[in-house]
């Protein structure tokens, strides 16, 4: 089985352009995870196929990673503006991290906006690879028409939802298929020399060689295949398809470039739990495939089956798309051998989560189910990060975007049965002094029997930010005794975990100078409680601030959207750092800036604003500093 993945913008045809490959020769089988990806398994000339159809925008990102994971290549669907390259520049950076071979789809050219050599140079800004465009458009009044292969230079005029008919090359595109001709055997040139001999000594090279040498750079990653078409109307999809299946490399490529051991026996890419059903996982076979009766992870597979869920699979071959149910020890996004499995190469993992979320069950008495169900999700969707806030113990999702949220907001509700409420993480303040103070704190209690004594004299003192809490002691003559000392400064420590405006108090010097003990009411509860009196009643006095965290915001965004976000992160309060080209993505900038962990969500907001969706942030804590 060949498996491809179809990636784009949103609302660029990607769903329109599967499921017509898939019908070319018959029905498909389809199976959602999430909805957010689906898969088709079909047929085409006899071979079987999947496509994976990753649905665009930033939110479903994360999934892409997984899906290039399973496939032997990628089509990258194009709208046809050179307007809309920025859009396809997140899908190319992945194909050039993943080093999976890449075609370009120019869609819709029964109506573009620009020029097809505009698209092309808009869309090579994003791409270290050539982009190799394999067809020129046939014109009639102005409308495409048709197209040319500039391999076969056979001309080819569009039907309607009907494969294209052969015709002869018109007299009036000539000109343009020898230039646009010339310009690709050049290109394949750099990687032959052989076809470069050719060329230099002006003879024709064979029809046979340029497809032989056009394959063989694709499947190396070398360059990247343009064609045209509209999935709508049915146009240019048998010519990309057969490109595919000449091109396209076989599944051992795939798990070389997945780094599986010779001992793997599948990739998983994609779970899902489906109501009444329970977890399924997408898997594909490696090396001497999978059946029931065979250890996977360390454990047995519940069944196995076709992507409808019900036709049981006895063998998962090599190559093959499977559905692994009841296999709960299963997690996506992994290369398992019989015992083990070990996480898929680093491109294959979503961004930083874009916005944080505190979540609670709308009812008490769900409050245990949704722990439970939040763990199950997290195992499930690649883009989600669990973690627990620190002041109020609730869960935080860290999710994609607004879409991803309400995505596992819907998921709780329909297949867990769980409500849940949102709001944004509170910001982490903390509380310090600004000037040096010294009290003493007497604690004298009796109830009958034994009472509580203990008197201490404290100081303290601020100090640089980031160095927390320090404690010593001066004391003299043997005033605390020794033993009772470590309880004054647990007292302490108790002390700074709320100050006088509510928040931990940080970069605080405790030291103890003096007190006094009873021989027989002295105790560690009594000095530990006379401490923690002392440091509360010596905060009030010594001017406390209030101080904010400071976040660093390192931003990853086509460079074309870097000037857009100058204001935007001075008028969050924020210092720039500096910006950089990124030698790893070609198009793309890195902007660095300090920011108030309070203008985060704003900042994320903002970023998907002015890049169009195409950019990300990863946050890391940089300092605390006194909030004016």
């Amino acid at each position: 089985m060949r498996v491809f993945t179809v990636l784009g913008p949103a609302h660029s045809g990607k769903s329109t352009l599967v499921q017509a490959l898939s019908r070319l020769d018959g029905q498909d089988i389809s199976f959602t995870v999430s909805n957010v990806v689906k898969l088709h398994s079909f047929s085409y000339l006899d071979d079987p196929w999947c496509a994976i159809d990753v649905d665009g925008g930033s939110d479903s990102l994360a999934y892409v990673g997984p899906a290039l994971a399973l496939s032997d290549a990628a089509v990258i669907i194009v709208p046809p503006d050179p307007n809309a390259a920025e859009l396809c520049a997140p899908y190319l950076r992945l194909v050039e991290e993943a080093g999976i071979p890449c075609f370009l789809f120019l869609n819709r050219m029964d109506a573009p906006n620009g020029r097809i050599r505009d698209i092309v140079a808009a869309l090579q800004t994003y791409c270290r690879h050539s982009i190799a465009l394999r067809q020129v458009p046939l014109r009639e009044n102005d409308q495409i028409v048709g197209a040319v292969d500039l391999i076969s230079e056979r001309a080819w005029k569009y039907q309607e939802n009907h494969p294209s008919a052969l015709i002869e090359l018109p007299n009036a595109a000539q000109n343009r298929e020898q230039e646009a001709r010339a310009d690709l055997l050049e290109t394949l040139s750099d990687f032959d020399d052989h076809l470069l001999e050719q060329l230099i000594e002006d003879k024709r090279p064979p029809t046979k060689e340029v497809y032989e040498i056009a394959a063989q750079v694709l499947q190396n990653h070398q360059l990247i295949s343009a064609y045209l078409g509209s999935a709508l109307h049915g146009n240019g999809l048998t010519r990309l398809m057969k490109a595919l299946r000449h091109e396209a490399p076989e599944y051992s490529v795939a798990a070389d470039r997945d780094a599986a051991e010779p001992q793997a026996l599948a990739i998983t890419g994609f779970a899902d739990i489906k109501k009444h059903i329970g977890k399924i996982t997408v898997l594909r076979g490696l090396g001497d495939g999978v059946t029931t009766q065979t250890p996977l992870g360390g454990d047995s597979i519940g069944s196995l089956t076709e992507l409808d869920a019900k036709t049981p699979v006895q063998r998962v071959e090599a190559g093959q798309i499977a559905l692994a149910v009841k296999s709960d020890h299963l997690r996506p996004g992994q290369i398992y051998d019989p015992q083990s499995g070990h996480p898929l190469p680093d491109w294959a993992t979503s961004h930083p989560a874009g916005i944080r979320q505190r979540v609670s069950p709308a009812h008490d008495r769900d409050d245990v189910r949704l722990s439970n169900a939040l763990s199950r999700l997290a195992e499930i969707d690649p883009g989600l990060h669990l973690s627990q806030d620190e002041t109020t113990g609730q869960a935080v999702l860290g999710c994609q975007g607004p879409q991803h949220l309400r995505r596992i907001t819907e998921k709780l509700a329909q297949d867990f049965g769980i409500e849940i409420t949102a709001e944004p993480v509170a910001t982490a303040y903390r509380e310090t002094i600004s000037k040096a103070v010294e009290t003493q704190y007497r604690h004298r209690k009796q109830s009958g029997g034994a009472g509580q004594f203990a008197d201490v004299v404290i100081a303290i003192e601020p100090t640089p930010r980031g160095t927390g809490f320090a404690f010593s002691e001066t004391v003299k003559g043997g005033a605390v005794p020794k033993n009772y000392i470590p309880s004054v400064a647990t007292g302490a420590g108790e002390a700074l975990a709320r100050g006088p405006e509510g928040y931990p108090v940080v970069d605080v010097k405790v030291t103890l100078k003096d007190g006094k003990h009873h021989n027989v009411d002295s105790s560690d509860y009594a000095f530990r409680t006379a401490g923690k009196a002392a440091l509360r009643e010596a905060m009030t006095q010594a001017r406390p601030v209030t101080l904010q965290p400071v976040m660093r915001a390192e931003m990853h965004l086509p460079s074309k959207f870097v000037g857009d976000m100058v204001p935007t992160i001075s008028g969050l309060h924020g210092q720039i750092l500096g910006f950089e080209n990124n030698p790893e993505a070609a198009g793309w900038d890195i902007f660095n800036s300090l920011l108030p962990a309070g203008a985060q969500d704003e900042l994320h907001r903002a970023l998907a604003s002015a890049s169009r969706g195409t950019g990300w942030v990863e946050f890391s804590f940089d300092h605390y500093e006194e909030l004016r």
